[in-house]
């Protein structure tokens, strides 16, 4: 819902309810009309058939619609005389001149009514749009023998003040549709967003008359010659940035004219309402050109018109009320005292056309798009000129519709111009590009022959001018060809382009159908490296669901989830709500978790492999990695065992899991730490040689109470390098002992803060090579065990490779392993 807007400058931005070119999902939608259409090409091929032609040439038709709702009986009247109604206060008593022999008498309530005006008017047994049917009638007992209408009942209008006014040589007795030439057909196009030539008639008339092979009526724009010498100077203090500024002054307009009706018809079919004429002009270009234009009350500008980036601290207030203040990068049309539009997106309220307007200075301008992308979004704006400049309008156009505005001006409202003022800075303009094409290539990628003459023919028809030199051959045939591309396509660069757009407009369904032969190869993996899709297929068997994210999230949640870590601004964020890129993988995980904690999951394993982003030395570094959430229960709800909470050493197993793939338990070791994001008692570090792996913990209590989550029970995450994690030892093998394994048992009590892991690493430094297994069998703490200890009891595995171990041997080596435990922790053998 694009909603309503207040003003415009330029085209869709003023009370819109459907705007004629707007973004959906990256998408660029148009709006035309058939019969607008065939005044740049003349085509009899059916509606139907035109739109699969567009859709199959890339430009997606979304829908065909009729210009108007069925209606019949309806036709042009003259109000002769209005009379107030003499038993209601608000009803007016008409006479109405149909073009029949007698006037019809008809009762009005409409404010606007008035004698002399001509109104569409609905005789007896006409059909309005919502199935009623006129039929004799008495309003507050006088008889009305019909009624007038406005826009809002005829279904040309979602909104009304009052009847609809028609031109005073608008034919009496004329039926309405023949005469707004109703009987015509809107089709809505889907463009992609590389296809911003096609967001105006004439880009579409260009790509229809290339598909029919028909002729291109380019419009006649004959140069106005100026009444006054009068110019108003113009400044380029950003050249890269807007390397062309047109500008013309009008004098002395008619402030009272109003919009022709062909000219309100045709906005309204291409989706947007008439406002004033000046505005309506505008539009009416660049639905037509395809160049987005502005038009200042001259009276309120200052001395000079000077194209630059805002200064620190400046304000505008837009022409929707709304006022804003300028970031520093954002590229500015001013005067010599005060900014007066957002370049390329919207103008200012304060030097905006009234009704009271008598000389404008009407805008015509080239901005380069790297500095329009993105800028609209950034202050919450929507208008179909930002939406133009950041695809890229035709660096050529800008004098040609300015001329083209001209006209349309003295036409309707009149006025008397001045010279056209063209700053041009050449060096900052974009030149058209020229790059060589080989003919070769064409059957190379498409995997059929097109026929040379027709290949010519349809690069012709898209305006590509296409030069050969004969003495230039790479072989007897192979040509080849200098393509030059004319300055609307902004997305043609290579060979592969020009293909492409031959094969489009040639026809798709016209390529055969092959089957290609490829050799195929498998990708070379070294032995040491453990590929991604193991570590992936090793948690989903682990019952883990995979998710992806964005990459760019709320600045918010990013504080919260990483505070030590500073964000990476993202410069032209698509939300303000995405305006940073994630320093780690947490913030999509714990989004998924609430969508689906909401919606009474009980039970959520997720995890997720993408990149995070990170500024060290000033530098943005990005680090692939891993992480999970486990929430809940540890197995699905079931008879053969009892539920259970998923606790640490849960999430501890998962993720020695992923570890075992590339190491054995020896090579890494879990460490206590602290971790802002992390409960402080059930959070430990990953070390792998002296490197830090990741993080594994429950989740803050803090931060489970800012996510305003009703649980008690604990939610579980971790994250992992992913470049380290995937380096494996490559195994070694060991023959098989022929000699038996001697099994000793220990029970140690220790204090419960010494970790497990250490204990086990000292046995295995004791032991030595004769150590072929190691566990832990049980771990107590109660009855009879001091509560700042815990018992630890360890199963040890002893074998020799080539001998049979005497019992002398292993009374000395677990002897040794005992007074090493107890010099290193202080155990004690538990009695």
């Amino acid at each position: 819902n694009l909603g309503s807007r207040k003003g415009c400058p330029y085209i869709g931005s003023a009370n819109n309810k459907l705007c004629g070119y707007r973004k959906l999902l990256g998408t660029l939608i148009m709006q035309f009309n058939i019969d607008w259409l065939q005044e740049w090409v003349q085509t009899d091929t059916p509606v139907k058939q035109l739109a699969e032609q567009l859709t199959m040439a890339g430009l997606e038709v979304d829908s065909i619609t009729s210009a108007a709702s069925d209606f019949s009986g309806i036709v042009i009247a003259q109000v002769l005389d209005v009379t107030p109604h003499p038993n209601a206060d608000k009803l007016k008593c008409c006479q109405v001149d149909i073009g029949q022999d007698s006037p019809l008498s008809i009762i009005c309530g409409a404010p606007n009514v008035t004698a002399n005006m001509k109104v569409p008017t609905a005789l007896i047994g006409a059909t309005l749009p919502n199935n009623l049917r006129i039929k004799k009638a008495k309003l507050r007992g006088i008889e009305s023998s019909g009624m007038l209408c406005s826009e809002k009942e005829l279904g040309l209008s979602e909104e009304t003040k009052g009847l609809m006014t028609l031109p005073k040589d608008a034919p009496i007795g004329t039926d309405i549709r023949e005469y707004l030439q109703l009987d015509d057909y809107i089709i809505t196009l889907e463009l992609t967003p590389n296809r911003g030539d096609c967001a105006s008639l004439r880009g579409i008339s260009r790509e229809i008359a290339a598909i029919n092979n028909l002729s291109y009526n380019h419009l006649k724009i004959d140069s106005i010659r100026p009444i006054h010498e009068e110019i108003f100077p113009i400044k380029l203090s950003e050249n890269n940035a807007c390397p062309r500024y047109v500008g013309r002054i009008i004098k002395n307009i008619n402030p009272r004219a109003v919009t022709p009706i062909w000219m309100q018809e045709r906005l309204r079919r291409c989706g947007i309402r008439s406002i004033a004429p000046v505005v309506d002009i505008t539009n009416y270009v660049l639905l037509e050109l395809g160049q987005p234009m502005h038009a200042f009350d001259f009276e309120k500008l200052s001395q000079n018109i000077e194209v630059r980036f805002a200064k620190s601290k400046e304000s505008l207030t837009l022409l929707n009320d709304e006022t804003i203040e300028l970031d520093s990068n954002t590229l500015i049309i001013a005067d010599n005292a005060k900014p007066l539009a957002i370049a390329g997106i919207m103008g200012g309220l304060e030097s905006s056309v009234t009704d009271t307007t008598k000389n404008i200075f009407l805008e015509s301008a080239f901005f380069n798009p790297i500095n329009i992308v993105g800028k609209a979004r950034q202050y919450g704006l929507q208008t179909d000129s930002s939406y133009r400049f950041e695809r890229g309008v035709d660096p050529q156009l800008q004098t040609i519709a300015i001329e083209r505005a001209t006209q349309l001006l003295l036409d309707i409202v009149g006025g008397e111009p001045c010279p056209i003022m063209d700053t041009i800075s050449e060096d900052a303009l974009p030149k058209p590009e020229k790059f060589n094409f080989h003919s070769a290539k064409i059957q190379k990628l498409l995997g059929t022959q097109i026929p040379e003459q027709e290949t010519l023919n349809i690069l012709k028809k898209l305006g590509i001018d296409i030069k050969m030199d004969p003495r230039i051959r790479e072989d007897d045939k192979d040509d080849l060809w200098q393509a030059a591309i004319p300055s609307w396509r902004f997305d043609l660069h290579y060979e592969a382009d020009l293909i492409e757009e031959i094969a489009r407009i040639y026809g798709y369904d016209k390529i055969p159908t092959k089957a290609y032969k490829a050799e195929l190869r498998a990708p070379k993996i070294p032995s040491n490296v453990i590929p991604l899709r193991r570590i992936r297929t090793a948690l989903q068997d682990r019952d883990y669901h995979e998710i992806i994210s964005y990459s760019f999230i709320d600045p918010v949640q990013q504080k919260l989830l990483d505070p030590n870590q500073p964000p990476i601004a993202i410069v032209n964020p698509i939300a303000r709500d995405m305006s940073v890129m994630r320093t780690n993988l947490w913030p999509g995980l714990l989004n998924t978790f609430l969508y689906n904690f909401r919606r009474q999951q009980n039970r959520i394993r997720l995890f997720e492999t993408g990149l995070r982003f990170l500024k060290i030395n000033n530098k943005i570094k990005q680090q692939a990695v891993i992480s999970g959430l486990l929430y809940r229960s540890v197995n699905p709800e079931q008879w053969g065992e009892k539920q259970r909470t998923v606790d640490f050493f849960d999430v501890k197993t998962d993720v020695e899991a992923l570890l075992q793939l590339a190491c054995p338990n020896s090579a890494y070791k879990f460490q206590t730490e602290q971790h802002p994001v992390l409960h402080p008692g059930q959070c430990a570090q990953i070390i792998r040689n002296n490197q830090s792996l990741g993080f594994l913990g429950a989740l803050h209590p803090i931060i489970v109470q800012h996510l305003d989550l009703n649980t008690q029970t604990p939610i579980f995450l971790f994250e992992l390098e992913l470049e380290p994690l995937q380096q494996s030892i490559l195994p070694a093998f060991t023959p098989v002992s022929k000699y038996p394994t001697i099994r000793r048992d220990i029970a140690l009590i220790v204090d419960k803060q010494i970790s497990v892991q250490d204990i086990q690493a000292k046995i295995r430094e004791k032991a030595g090579d004769l150590l072929a297994n190691l566990f832990v069998f049980d771990i107590y703490q109660g009855k009879n065990i001091d509560k700042n200890e815990k018992s630890v009891a360890l199963g040890l595995i002893l074998q020799h490779s080539s001998r049979t171990l005497s019992d002398e041997e292993i009374c000395n080596i677990m002897k040794n392993i005992i007074i090493s435990l107890e010099s290193s922790f202080n155990a004690k053998l538990r009695d």
